[in-house]
This record gives structure tokens, sequence and C-alpha cells, in this order.
């Protein structure tokens, strides 16, 4: 099995995975390796593959989703498990039922793995304290979604051949209340990257600069040497109170519209990972141009997650 050959000589340690902010590099490269072998599989056999045949996951999602919830039952689906969708509305949390309750009753129902997405930061570590199967996390809060920052880097490094190093990415946007660049922050430093966050002063705190990154609020500096830039959506579902005047004047200061795009670098590209507000933070123009690698993004998510969801089930199976 393609798997066995890439576990050879290196043993997995995590059941679960919660976030990026204590990956290794070795580990990163482990996860890299197999997603390349699962995406070359994807595009040359339609077939399902075998390596998670006769397993159960449950996809137990408390906040809506379209991208994530797709991707990961997909990938599940082509590693061969079966896939029980758990959407709040209809869980027993409705009724009352705590989250370590709800988790430990699928557990007893002999689920092999939960991936869950929750709107409070830490969900998934409590939860995966408290059950043996793996936990992955599929976005908690404003705290961590470790595949999207997986599959972002992922697909960062098929543009730059592999290498890092001297590389500059800016992420621009909404960062305060971002997951997305929380995760992508840690992953991008480890390997070796230089990460710049742009975006109002009220999204984009000094505080930031503790892990290691240039604060900008300036868009035409914060873009014009990056080989990145990596767009956010304003997180409107976390705010409390407004942190800009409105959303038309958000677009015209920090919005990267068809206008700005002489602001970018030859050769640099647009990442976002969705749903892109269109007009807003990013222009219809140039999310569908050759600089963007959106769809890249959605394609290289369900091998990245296979290859995650596949290492921790091994993790698990080896250690049981």
């Amino acid at each position: 099995m393609v798997s066995e050959d890439l576990m050879k000589g290196f043993s997995w340690p995590r059941k679960d995975m919660i976030s990026t902010e204590n990956l290794t590099r070795a580990e990163i490269d482990r996860i890299f390796a197999m997603a390349d072998v699962f995406r070359e599989s994807l595009k040359n056999d339609k077939t399902k593959l075998p390596y998670l045949k006769g397993k159960v996951v449950v996809s137990l999602f408390f906040e809506p989703s379209t991208r994530t919830r797709t991707a990961f039952e997909m990938a599940a689906h082509k590693l061969g498990a079966d896939v029980i969708s758990v959407a709040s509305n209809i869980s027993s949390s409705v009724k009352g039922e705590t989250l370590k309750d709800t988790a430990r009753n699928i557990e007893a129902l002999m689920a092999d793995m939960i991936i869950v997405r929750h709107s409070s930061s830490g969900a998934a570590k409590y939860l995966a304290d408290r059950v043996k199967i793996p936990v992955i996390n599929a976005g908690d809060g404003a705290h961590a979604h470790p595949t999207q920052a997986l599959l972002d880097a992922f697909t960062m490094r098929q543009k730059f051949g592999g290498d890092f190093r001297g590389k500059k990415i800016t992420i621009l946007g909404d960062i305060l209340f971002s997951r997305v660049a929380r995760s992508n922050i840690y992953l991008l430093k480890t390997l070796g990257a230089s990460v710049t966050l742009v975006g109002p002063s009220t999204l984009v705190p000094k505080e930031f600069e503790k892990l290691g990154v240039r604060i900008c609020y300036n868009l035409a500096e914060a873009v014009s040497d990056a080989d990145v830039v990596m767009l956010l959506r304003i997180q409107h579902e976390r705010q409390s109170a407004t942190h800009f005047p409105s959303i038309s004047e958000y677009a015209n200061v920090f919005g990267l519209g068809i206008d700005r795009e002489n602001l970018l670098k030859e050769g640099a590209f647009i990442m976002h990972p969705g749903p892109i507000n269109r007009g807003v933070e990013l222009d219809t123009p140039l999310a569908d141009s050759p600089r963007s690698v959106i769809l890249n993004q959605v394609t290289n998510g369900v091998a990245v997650r296979m290859a995650v969801m596949n290492l921790c089930m091994h993790h698990t199976q080896k250690n049981s």
C-alpha cells in the first residue's frame, strides 16, 4: 500500500490534528509527501482507495460550511471510509447535550474518527482530550484551521518548487478574527517564509508582531514585494462591533481591485480560503485571472485532508 510505503522509517506521533502551532518541519513534509501521492492518484484514478476501508468517519459541524465539509467528506470517501454527517441543528446539542457527551456517544457508536467544526476556540482540543479516536479540527472559533493552512502551504509549495526560503507572503484582511490567518502564520514561519499582515489597524493589532510577522497598514507597501497575496473575508459573524466605517470604505482602502493589479510584482499570485466576497476584498477579474490559484486550493484541499486523516488513523491503528 502506498500509505505504508510513505510511513516507512517515520512514526507519526499525533492522534489528532488540532492546530499548526506545534507541527514540526518533518511532520509537515510527511503530510505533503503523502498529499502528493494522493493528488496524483485522484488525477489518474477516480475509484476509491482502500486505506480507510471499513472505517466510519463522523462529520460533526456546529457551524455552516460548504467547501471544508465537502472536502473532508470527499476525502473520507476517496479513502474508502463510510461518512456520517451530523449538523448542529439536528444533533442532540439543541436539546442541551454537551460537546463531551455528543463526542463520547459518537465514540460509543463505534465511529473511528471525528471531524469537528465549532464556534468556540478550543472546542476541538477539548473534544480530542476526551475521546480515544482521532479528532480533526475543521475550524474552532478564531483559534485554528489547520487543514486550511496545510492546503494553502501545499498550493504555495507547488508554485515555489518546494522551497519557501526567501518567500514573502502577505495576508490581507480580517486578521483579528481569522483562524486561517493564525494557522497560516505558524505554518509558514516553520517553513521559512516571511509573513506580512495588512488591513485596518482595528483588525490587525500590533500584538501579532509577537508571532514574528511584519505589520503594515498600507496596501501598496504590503503587496509590492509579496510572492503571494492571501486575501481574507471580513468575519462579520465573529465581530461584536464595527471595526471599519463601511464595507465600501474597506473595499476602497484595502480591496484588491483590478485597478490595483499593477501593485503586484510579476509572478505574484493570489489566494483566498473562501468564500469570496467579490467586489469587497477581491474583484472578479482578479479572482478569475491567471494570477489566481483559488481553485487549486480547493482541489488540493481533498488530497491534503486525505493525508491528514490517513496519518492520524495510522497512529491510532499502530497504538491501539
